[in-house]
C-alpha cells in the first residue's frame, strides 16, 4: 500500500504534466500561472508534512540538534 506522501507526489506529477500540456497548447498565461501556483502550494504542503514527520521521529529518538535543524526548516526560522 502506498503511503500518503507518495500518493500526493504522484498527484503533483500529474499536475505538472498538465501544466506542460497547457504550455504546449499555448493556453492563457493566467491559467498556466494559476496551475503553477497550485503545484507550488502542493509541493510546499508535502515538504512540510515530510519535515513534520521527521521532526516527530527525531523527538521520539531524542536527537536534539537534528530536531532543531528540522524545526528551523519547517518554520523558516533563521
Amino acid at each position: 500500500m502506498e503511503d500518503r506522501v507518495l500518493k500526493r507526489l504522484k498527484r503533483i506529477r500529474g499536475q505538472v504534466d498538465g501544466v506542460i500540456r497547457m504550455y504546449e497548447e499555448c493556453r492563457e498565461c493566467g491559467d498556466v500561472v494559476t496551475q503553477i501556483a497550485a503545484v507550488r502550494a502542493a509541493l510546499s504542503g508535502v515538504g512540510k508534512e515530510l519535515l513534520k514527520s521527521e521532526a516527530v521521529a527525531c523527538a521520539k529518538n531524542n536527537k536534539g540538534s537534528k530536531l532543531d535543524q528540522l524545526l528551523k526548516q519547517l518554520f523558516d526560522i533563521s
